[in-house]
């Protein structure tokens, strides 16, 4: 078993500027989170804050340790609430989308 999973990122919607202003990133995560549980989308979260967001305004993409209210999340092209929201267990090639759903005015 590999010690680690790799998956696609996007970020759209205004997000990419948060991240280095690229919207696709190939990501590699470890196989279990600190605690030994499977990597799910609540620790892909934590790990793209501390490892790919340059931007020191975390607040614009979470809220309480998830995404912000406004920012829609993808799971293979599928809502992520038809997945298990930030539950939901990370495979091999998955495609997760971030699209920030606010904009100014």
């Amino acid at each position: 078993m590999a010690d680690t999973i790799k998956i696609d990122v996007e970020f759209t919607g205004g997000l990419e500027l948060l991240f280095s202003n690229q919207r696709n990133h190939k990501v590699s995560l470890p196989v279990q989170d600190q605690d030994g549980e499977p990597a799910n989308i609540a620790f892909l979260i934590k790990h793209l804050c501390e490892n790919l967001m340059t931007d020191q305004k975390k607040e614009l993409f979470l809220l309480d340790e998830s995404v912000r209210p406004g920012i829609l999340v993808l799971i293979n092209d599928a809502d992520w609430e038809l997945e298990g929201e930030d539950q939901y267990e990370l495979q091999p090639r998955d495609q997760i989308v971030f699209v920030s759903t606010l904009h100014g005015g």
